[in-house]
């Protein structure tokens, strides 16, 4: 079970923020269109956070011409580029599902008053991951016999 753990360990991300339920966060994913690459930005709500580990996603929301739109993103998942807290929100439940019945300024969180914007970095025991010792091997330098020029020979 340790080497499981090990292996999902080094999937792990060090700097995420705090995500929580009603927060407004913009997050940055790659996109891979042909051969080329970009960064696309999605605001939104945050209306669900699920799982924990390297399998945590959470659920964004957003009003995009008149359209509810919602993205599941995988928290450690190498296309998620980086997330931005934008504003603290207040929620009093684990989902917010019935966001997407309101309409307008109905479908925003009231915003936590003095609350503090900050990444969290998460920090890892280290006793869950173990290196093997490795030994310093130290090679002998051998000197190759010096070639005999023509004049010891003529000698």
């Amino acid at each position: 079970m340790d080497i499981i753990k090990s292996i999902e360990h080094e999937q792990l991300k060090n700097k995420i923020p705090e995500l929580k339920v009603g927060n407004t966060v913009r997050v940055h994913v790659r996109i891979k269109e042909g051969n080329k690459e970009r960064i696309q930005v999605f605001e939104g709500i945050i209306i669900k956070v699920q799982g924990g580990g390297v399998n945590q996603t959470f659920t964004v929301r957003k009003t995009s011409y008149g359209v509810g739109v919602e993205k599941t993103f995988l928290i450690h998942s190498p296309l998620v580029e980086k997330v931005e807290l934008v504003r603290v929100g207040k929620a009093r439940r684990a989902r917010l599902f019935y966001l997407r019945d309101r309409v307008g300024k109905a479908a925003k969180t009231k915003e936590m008053v003095g609350a503090r914007i900050e990444n969290r970095e998460i920090t890892v025991k280290e006793d869950l991951v173990e290196e093997p010792a490795v030994e310093e091997v130290k090679e002998e330098v051998v000197e190759a016999p010096v070639a005999e020029t023509t004049e010891n020979k003529a000698e």
